[in-house]
């Protein structure tokens, strides 16, 4: 009842108030916070206060499970226990935010939740690792199966994914597409390039406001 009520209140909330609520930026396969940071000034450019947590490492030899607590703790430390946030991930940083979101119990303080090109149904390039991080980014991974298994939390929140029709990391495309929320098209050039494109910045940006 209490998550259905925040989200009602969500629903009246003006532009203005929306934008107030902090986001927690999350990025992806070995990256650190400096993939995040364009994203973020243009965000605070539109009034949206962003702050990157990046769990470290990133090169998959830490399973998604073990990262997103470390993000937890990242957000409590930031943010306390209670406050509202907005979340937007990354590639493997939308799965982290996921199971944040769908185990950890994070989806109480969520109001939206943005995803870009990341791999909710698994991608093939995951097969070309063989850490933990890279196997649980593979069709049909346990971890995958287990998130899927049960979409409610995403749809208790605003959540877009965005991808693009020319991404060669997530394969096949549309596996960044989920029966929920809302899916956005975005024509980027490669995947890597995603969080600095102002057209996905633009749609985070609106996205989020």
């Amino acid at each position: 009842m209490g998550i259905k009520q925040n989200n009602a209140a969500n629903g009246r909330m003006t532009r203005s108030q929306a934008k107030a609520i902090p986001v927690v930026l999350v990025p992806g396969w070995m990256d650190s916070e400096r993939t995040m940071m364009s994203l973020r000034n243009h965000l605070r450019e539109t009034g949206i206060q962003g702050f990157i947590a990046s769990p470290q490492p990133s090169n998959g030899s830490l399973p998604i499970e073990e990262m997103a607590q470390m993000m937890a703790d990242l957000i409590y430390a930031e943010f306390g226990s209670e406050a509202p946030i907005n979340l937007c991930g990354f590639s493997m940083g939308g799965l982290i935010h996921r199971y944040y979101m769908q185990r950890l119990g994070g989806v109480a303080r969520v109001r939206r939740f943005v995803t870009i090109a990341t791999p909710h149904r698994g991608t093939y390039a995951g097969h070309a690792w063989p850490k933990i991080g890279a196997q649980q980014m593979r069709p049909g991974s346990a971890f995958l199966q287990d998130l899927n298994s049960d979409l409610a939390p995403l749809e208790q929140v605003e959540f877009t994914s965005i991808w693009s029709p020319t991404d060669l990391t997530i394969v096949p495309t549309t596996s960044s597409i989920l029966p929920v929320g809302r899916a956005k098209k975005v024509w980027s050039p490669f995947h890597a390039f995603m969080p600095f494109d102002s057209k996905v910045q633009q749609a985070v940006a609106n996205a989020l406001s």
